[in-house]
């Protein structure tokens, strides 16, 4: 017997098809097409082929920034998914103090990029700053507008306070979508509070660690607004991360031949990372789900 498929459902995606490719594919394309162009002003255009793309990838300035970034995500991904796992299993299960945790826990996230900035800007600024001023006077010299240590402890501490609310709730979610039984077999089991974590609740939270990673990886490798307000790149060019180079050459400088060539390999770079991050976690989630 033939089913008749009803297609008109598809019209209720159209508009947003259209929103995106007016709002993504539009603007990409643009970019490809100076990628491969040069101009001398004036709206003229001289083909280049794929020469920006050779000088940016055979670019030490691309390279330093490279190496800059990786730091940076890997950093925050080694602090924010063990001490965001580790506040949701120490969070209320239920009642009252469930909520009033859950509503501070996404507070941070509802605040706007460069108000983060702002605020992590004026807090630690040693005249008028209260870590600043707290660290002054405590003997510590700490000053991320000179020192490249303090800067970059400053935006991934800034980072940690802002992001880890979101793995904080993801695993929550985990924990909360395990059943009760397993806990009462495992009490019954007499099994410590390590193979409680061990073999219940971390691969039960296994799904929502893969989303927290993916979405904490593509995140910080493009951040841009929060590290730019805070140290604008500097001092000299310790916290400059790709996305704030890459803003330097195309507004700063106004190359927009390299500065499309460097956004094109960028953006490559991140679906090439994310894919291997999210192929090799599926792997070894599927591995774990076999034994």
């Amino acid at each position: 017997m033939n089913k008749t498929v009803n297609q008109r459902a598809w019209f209720l995606v159209l508009p947003v098809l259209l929103l995106v490719g007016f709002s993504a594919v539009v603007p990409l394309m643009t970019v490809v097409n100076y990628s491969v162009q040069d101009t001398f002003g004036n709206n003229q255009f001289f083909w280049a082929g794929l020469e920006w793309f050779e000088e940016m990838l055979a670019s030490e300035r691309l390279h330093n920034a490279f190496l800059r970034q990786l730091a940076f995500s890997a950093i925050i991904l080694a602090i924010e998914v063990p001490l965001g796992v580790f506040v949701a299993l120490n969070m209320p299960k239920r009642g009252v103090w469930a909520s009033v945790c859950l509503v501070l826990m996404a507070l941070p996230l509802l605040i706007p990029w460069n108000v983060v900035g702002t605020i992590w800007q004026i807090f630690g600024r040693v005249d008028i700053g209260l870590l600043g001023y707290a660290l002054s006077a405590l003997g510590i010299d700490y000053n991320y507008t000179q020192d490249p240590i303090d800067a970059w402890i400053t935006i991934i501490v800034m980072d940690v306070w802002h992001w880890t609310s979101l793995v904080v709730l993801l695993a929550y979610a985990g924990l909360r979508s395990i059943p009760d039984a397993y806990y009462q077999a495992a009490k019954i089991d007499q099994a410590s509070r390590w193979k409680v974590f061990r073999y219940i609740e971390l691969p039960k939270m296994r799904g929502v660690l893969l989303i927290a990673v993916l979405l904490r990886f593509m995140d910080s490798f493009m951040i841009y607004t929060e590290p730019f307000v805070v140290t604008g790149g500097g001092p000299g060019n310790a916290t400059t991360l790709l996305s704030i180079d890459l803003v330097k050459m195309a507004i700063g400088q106004f190359d927009l031949g390299p500065a499309a060539a460097f956004s094109i390999i960028y953006f490559l770079v991140i679906l090439l990372l994310s894919w291997v991050f999210y192929t090799v976690m599926t792997n070894l989630d599927a591995q774990e789900s076999r034994k």
